[in-house]
């Protein structure tokens, strides 16, 4: 049996626009952890307690950006926004396909 590790949010698909990328990314807009942090080699029980910090951070918000304050909606937007052009620089496409 093989232990499986996350790649890191800058080696996942669609430039990290992935379960696991949002989740790296939403850690960041919380300060869980620092924007170097790509989680690159971690294996999934770090990964779950990274989640479970990630959702309880998110609970005041309803897990919104729109309720984010001022300096957490606007770090958010910036985090997506470069993960979204850089996914686009690389083909990724966010329209549904046929099988969707």
């Amino acid at each position: 049996m093989t232990l499986q590790t996350y790649i890191g949010v800058d080696e996942d698909t669609n430039a990290g626009l992935t379960h696991l990328g949002r989740l790296v990314r939403d850690a960041w807009v919380f300060g869980i952890l620092p924007e170097t942090e790509t989680c690159a080699g971690w294996d999934s029980a770090r990964m779950q307690n990274l989640y479970e910090k990630v959702y309880a951070a998110w609970e005041p918000y309803a897990h919104l950006p729109s309720r984010l304050p001022d300096d957490l909606r606007e770090r958010h937007a910036r985090l997506y926004a470069a993960a979204i052009s850089s996914a686009r620089d690389k083909g990724w496409d966010a329209e549904l396909g046929e099988d969707d």
